[in-house]
């Protein structure tokens, strides 16, 4: 039992990281928001590719998808420079 408690308690808290980045989703579509609110300077591309990647986050998200969520919006805020 002594052995089985930090197995226990070690998969809780992964389970719980994985459930923040979840959670961290909108918030990252919200930096991505402000930033374009800002009206930067990008080249057409860029500014293609962001549109893309931010909606693609969303519809991961909404679809459950976190990891693909993180990864385009992530790729969308390297872009923006945040």
């Amino acid at each position: 039992m002594r052995k089985l408690f930090p197995i226990l308690t070690a998969v809780l808290l992964c389970g719980a990281t994985g459930m923040a980045f979840a959670h961290n989703c909108p918030n990252e579509m919200k930096a991505i928001d402000a930033k374009l609110s800002t009206k930067p300077a990008l080249s057409q591309d860029d500014a293609a590719k962001v549109a893309k990647l931010r909606a693609d986050g969303e519809a991961y998200h909404k679809a459950g998808n976190h990891d693909e969520a993180m990864k385009s919006l992530l790729e969308a805020k390297k872009i923006l420079g945040i």
